[in-house]
């Protein structure tokens, strides 16, 4: 139908560009008004069309796919209902600043707003969980929309959304269409000389800092270790920056937060400074009132909308710590550093103690005890997808970030179901790079048809799969706000069955002598896998340091986990840095 002469349409015009702008694959269902945008998928060998089985998939899958990348990436939903089933996944990908492009098709551009079948305004409904949402009315707006809608996304880091109708598809490309030259890569931006000069006056004042670093020291662990041994500070981390922050750590103090551990707690609220490198950490319940606080953060919006700041630094962490360390006086006072470093590995030698205990007998098995042998079973540049829930506090206590492996999640927008998805996204990027998704009963059952799709592209997926027949975090919230359990025990298969019904490889785990050889024989399988490794559901008990006014909800909840014990090889880590510590 198209010759080698013949006009571009619409359809095909959208998958060049996205091609242009580094695209690698389009994840989706089909839809028909999607199909004159497939079909140019399907005549262009730059792209491929990856088939999932539910349109949420499709956008978790992008979302991962943009944060293991940092390049854009993007996903397809057909008119009405399915681009409607993208939305949460484009919620999750937009707040962990993952650069997507949606294709929201449409309804016949005749018929909108004359209740058609099928009608939504995708336009509309996609603004909250976007930087840039419009609709294609008229084929001369192409291509300066698209490309609008894609710098959207790249320069800003987040979600934007092209809604499309079929017809207009179909239309024939605007001639002579300016290619315009694509952002497609973000600047480094350095903060004004002013607040360089107030910082450094701040730091060399100071006695005690502390570093609370989060996703924003992505790709700056040198210079934030650097700094931190100019002014001998301890450095904390949120969940989303310890990936980037904790290996090769000597001045690691653990994580703050709902599932935090270590000393972070008291190093936040025992220093003269606390400087805020790269973080968004939402719960300000966490973060003292009483000490000097400055942020640093490429996002100017997320200065100050945590704590009260006495210096908002707009800058990215790298290239202003470049500026500041120089410019900062040599500590020489350990003293402060020192007795967190201690407080640090004292409170991990308290939780170890209590997990270690009969562990390796322990039927049904412990969480913790599967996740410290996937921990060390797995490869080094593994790439960990988790579900929400209590496979958070799994990976977040035994997961060891060396700079290479990767652990992403549902971190800012805490959504059930996400693992298994992100794990399609994160293996299509590299067929060779071992994926392990860390599934709870209830997350996987929600999205379980995309173990298909595993399957149908022969993805060497790897899912261990935490089965406690229960949805554990929710149980946990009702019974710390004194209410009895109800309505969360699954009533589960033998999803190792399941996966061999599916054409994978699948094991079910009940005895802790089993785990390791099942493990083993899952990651050297070469095509899908799913461990399926019944846990215990009352492995949690009650941490320290939280009182109820501190937050309420999932908050309060969650800040009451944290297990009978256990945060892996994070304590040999504590116990090293010890050595540098001088004995009184």
């Amino acid at each position: 139908m198209h010759g080698s002469m013949a006009k571009q349409n619409i359809a095909e015009q959208f998958v060049d560009i996205l091609v242009r702008a580094g695209v690698k694959r389009l994840y989706g269902v089909v839809g028909d008004s999607l199909n004159p945008v497939v079909d140019a998928v399907r005549r262009n060998a730059a792209i491929d069309w990856v088939h999932v089985r539910h349109e949420e998939t499709a956008a978790f899958a992008a979302g991962a796919e943009a944060q293991i990348t940092g390049t854009l990436a993007a996903c397809a939903g057909s008119c009405g209902p399915g681009n409607l089933h993208l939305i949460n996944g484009l919620y999750d990908a937009h707040r962990s600043m993952a650069p997507v492009l949606a294709l929201a098709s449409h309804i016949p551009s005749s018929e909108i707003g004359l209740g058609y079948f099928q009608e939504t305004h995708p336009d509309q409904l996609f603004r909250e969980c976007s930087h840039y949402s419009e609709l294609i009315s008229n084929p001369k707006q192409m291509p300066r929309l698209l490309q609008t809608a894609i710098q959207h996304a790249v320069g800003r880091s987040g979600v934007s959304v092209v809604s499309l109708p079929g017809d207009i598809a179909d239309q024939p490309a605007p001639e002579k269409a300016a290619e315009t030259a694509l952002v497609t890569s973000r600047p480094t931006v350095r903060p004004g000389d002013a607040e360089v000069d107030r910082l450094v006056e701040m730091i060399d004042a100071a006695e005690k800092i502390t570093l609370f670093c989060g996703s924003g020291t992505a790709g700056a662990h040198a210079e934030v270790m650097e700094f931190a041994e100019k002014v001998k500070s301890p450095v904390g981390h949120a969940l989303r920056g310890k990936e980037w922050i904790q290996y090769d750590n000597p001045f690691d103090v653990g994580m703050s937060g709902l599932l935090g551990y270590g000393a972070a707690y008291e190093a936040t609220h025992e220093c003269d400074l606390l400087i805020l490198l790269g973080t968004d950490f939402p719960y300000n319940a966490f973060l003292p009132d009483d000490v000097e606080i400055a942020q640093i953060d490429v996002r100017p919006e997320h200065l100050g909308r945590r704590s009260k700041l006495d210096l908002a630094i707009w800058g990215d962490v790298k290239e202003t710590l470049r500026c500041l360390t120089p410019r900062v006086k040599t500590k020489s006072n350990r003293r402060f550093l020192d007795k967190m470093l201690k407080k640090h590995a004292d409170a991990l030698e308290g939780v170890v103690k209590a997990y270690t205990r009969n562990v390796e007998k322990h039927v049904p098995i412990h969480p913790e005890y599967v996740a410290s042998v996937l921990d060390e079973l797995a490869d080094d540049d593994a790439v960990f997808t988790v579900d929400t829930g209590m496979c958070n506090v799994w990976a977040a206590r035994y997961i060891s970030p060396n700079g290479r492996r990767r652990v992403i999640g549902s971190f800012s927008h805490g959504s059930m179901a996400n693992a298994l998805p992100m794990a399609i996204g994160a293996q299509f990027t590299d067929r060779g790079r071992q994926v392990v998704s860390m599934s709870g009963d209830g997350g996987f059952s929600m999205l379980m048809g995309d173990f298909l799709t595993l399957v149908q592209y022969d993805l060497p997926v790897k899912v261990v799969l935490f089965n406690n027949s229960s949805l554990g975090m929710v149980e946990l919230e009702m019974l710390v706000a004194g209410l009895p359990s109800y309505g969360t025990t699954n009533k589960n298969p033998d999803f190792a069955a399941v996966a061999r019904a599916c054409g994978a490889h699948g094991v079910r785990v009940e005895k802790p002598k089993e785990l390791a050889g099942a493990l083993k024989d899952a990651f050297r399988h070469k095509g899908p896998a799913l461990v399926d490794v019944v846990t215990d559901p009352n492995a949690l008990s009650i941490p320290p340091k939280i009182s109820a006014e501190m937050v309420t909800g999932f908050a309060l909840s969650a800040s009451k986990i944290v297990l009978d014990g256990g945060v892996g090889r994070m304590l040999q880590m504590a116990r090293s840095n010890l050595r540098n510590v001088p004995r009184p």
